[in-house]
């Protein structure tokens, strides 16, 4: 009777000792598989930035005048706010008001409408809003980066709508377009 107690304490033993550790060797795994994607999260940033933070700590971003025939005089805030939001919240650059290591200025240079489709009856069915921005780079810390370019974005809007109505959305639509573009041509190096 004794060996028969014996061996009930071994196989209670060997069946509920072994589960301790291969729960202890898979909670191991388990967290080393985290570290190891958060780290890569850590590595590997999506936002496009790439900028050696030991050379250039600080940007310059001037405010965008707007140079174009037709105004719409809430462009030039959308579009400057927009535009020294994307540095803030995608680089760890500092902003100033002057000798920046980087340098961005620029003008809005034009805000047009074209008519874009002709309907049956003859009359435009959609228009064409287009907006282009003029944007002069300086690299303090590597001139060879210094660039003056034009960038541009358009939508378009249904011709049975007022311009008027549908303003704002769209000069917010053409302004993310062109501030990324911005970004990436001078931060991003794509």
């Amino acid at each position: 009777m004794s060996n028969s107690i014996y061996a009930i304490k071994r196989r209670i033993v060997r069946r509920h000792v072994g589960r301790p550790f291969l729960f202890l060797i898979s909670y191991f795994f388990f967290l080393i598989s985290i570290t190891h994607l958060v780290s890569c999260a850590i590595e590997y940033r999506f936002n496009g930035a790439s900028i050696d933070y030991t050379k250039t700590k600080t940007i310059q971003i001037d405010p965008f005048p707007i140079r174009s025939a037709y105004v719409w005089a809430p462009m030039q805030s959308i579009f400057n706010n927009k535009l020294t939001d994307i540095y803030a919240q995608q680089t760890k650059l500092r902003q100033v008001k002057k000798g920046g290591d980087l340098v961005v200025a620029g003008e809005i240079t034009g805000f047009d409408q074209y008519n874009k489709g002709v309907s049956a009856d003859g009359y435009s069915s959609q228009v064409q809003l287009k907006m282009t921005v003029n944007v002069r780079f300086t690299n303090n810390k590597n001139h060879n980066e210094d660039f003056e370019r034009q960038f541009s974005a358009t939508t378009e809007y249904d011709a049975t709508q007022q311009l008027i109505n549908v303003q704002e959305e769209l000069v917010t639509q053409m302004t993310k377009d062109i501030t990324d573009q911005i970004f990436n041509a001078t931060v991003a190096n794509w």
